[in-house]
């Protein structure tokens, strides 16, 4: 009998699941993003030839700029140290099942004096942090939105799209041990802190009591309202013919327990990331600014693979990511295949100007065979995005709006223990 992996296993393994009719992509289609060609540092290097499946998800434009800083920042001086920051091993089944090592976290150190600690607390206040984090930040931001549409391709529309993101900021060894020194030398680098032997991540899987308060105080706290509570698969669908990218098909379910294709779009395009360790917070902030390039036609013969592919899924809520296939129908013509798959069930608040998205997302890896469950907490900064994609640039305005929006996450979404 012929190996099934873990994720393909079921009871009823060998009675053949009838395939409906491919749902016309045309009339459900909303928009197709586009990432740019441009030379992301994590594609782009001989992947067709070396990689025949994208090794990394995640692409970064080719003016990206990436970088790290500690809150309250590091003293100048070494010599000042008080000891009161240290390296602790973070526990994250992800990264340890890659690396087969915990990755590390910087907090701040139980053995420092309660006044000194509180000095520090008080500089790190809810209107400081949001004024130190926007003066840093903002300039950067200005100058890659203006980047992201200047390289914007004949026949598409760029979407500009401003977060803020809470997790964990995690380090590993990318060569020589991480050390606070390392972490200094980081900081220190800046916006080319890529180019060290320092690996960092951001681990955006939040405790489930993190989301429920959330939701509880969404409104008293942050001033939103509920807006919407949905559920879809998000179908990960790799092409030969664009190495450099992943085709990811979001779809809906409709009364008959079918799939239908609600949207269809590419990896979006990172244009800048900034993390910031909170340290007398439990959680960190990102901050980030990417890009979606919409197209209005899809390739005839790409349609009509996207539409065999999720046609062809069943959903199985007994397996990781919600769906499996039959044999066979994983992939078309040695071109198309599937390489991942997510259902996400969320529920987003919002005002004018913000847009809190709460999502739980149960995602699996083809490609890995590895799958992952996690609560997520993600920001739309919707307000300031608008204002970018339409060229209004007063400063001074768009500032205040950034503060704002960080403000209100350092005051409501910080502040969750995650266990070491």
């Amino acid at each position: 009998m012929a190996y099934l992996p873990p994720h393909k296993r079921h009871s009823n393994a060998s009675t053949p699941t009838p395939t409906p009719a491919p749902p016309s992509l045309s009339s459900s289609l909303r928009s197709l993003s586009l990432s740019s060609p441009r030379g992301g540092r994590h594609h782009h290097r001989g992947a067709t030839a070396r990689h025949p499946r994208p090794s990394n998800k995640i692409i970064h434009s080719a003016g990206c700029v990436s970088r790290w800083s500690p809150l309250p920042p590091f003293p100048d001086d070494p010599e000042d140290d008080d000891g009161s920051l240290r390296l602790e091993l973070f526990s994250c089944d992800p990264i340890e099942r890659k690396t087969g090592a915990k990755p590390l976290a910087l907090v701040s150190s139980s053995s420092s004096s309660a006044a000194a600690a509180a000095a520090e607390a008080s500089a790190c206040s809810a209107e400081a942090a949001a004024s130190a984090i926007a003066e840093r930040f903002f300039p950067d931001l200005l100058a890659a939105a203006e980047r992201a549409k200047a390289n914007d391709a004949p026949k598409e529309e760029v979407k500009l799209s401003v977060v803020a993101r809470v997790g964990k900021v995690l380090f590993q060894s990318g060569g020589s041990p991480v050390s606070m020194s390392s972490l200094r030398e980081a900081v220190k680098a800046g916006e080319e802190g890529s180019r060290s032997q320092l690996h960092k991540s951001f681990y955006t899987n939040v405790p489930s009591e993190c989301l429920d308060d959330m939701e509880r105080f969404a409104a008293e706290k942050m001033g939103l309202e509920f807006d919407s509570s949905k559920e879809h698969y998000q179908v990960k669908v790799f092409d030969k013919h664009r190495s450099d990218s992943t085709i990811s098909c979001k779809c809906i379910v409709q009364e008959d327990a079918k799939l239908a294709i609600h949207k269809v779009e590419l990896n979006q395009v990172r244009q800048l990331v900034e993390d910031i360790s909170c340290l007398f917070k439990d959680l960190d902030l990102r901050l980030m600014l990417s890009t979606k390039r919409i197209l209005t036609n899809l390739d005839a013969e790409v349609e009509h693979a996207i539409n065999c592919l999720v046609s062809s899924a069943v959903i199985d809520p007994d397996v990781k990511g919600g769906l499996r296939w039959p044999l066979g129908k994983e992939s078309i013509d040695e071109r198309f295949s599937i390489v991942g798959v997510w259902r996400t069930n969320y529920k987003a608040f919002r005002n004018k100007n913000l847009r809190l998205k709460l999502r739980h997302a149960d995602r699996f890896d083809h490609r890995s065979s590895t799958g992952e469950v996690s609560n997520e907490v993600t920001f739309k900064l919707i307000g300031i995005s608008a204002r970018l994609e339409a060229d209004d640039q007063d400063s001074n305005s768009l500032k205040e709006m950034l503060e704002s929006a960080v403000r209100i996450v350092w005051e409501s979404a910080l502040s969750y223990k995650m266990a070491p």
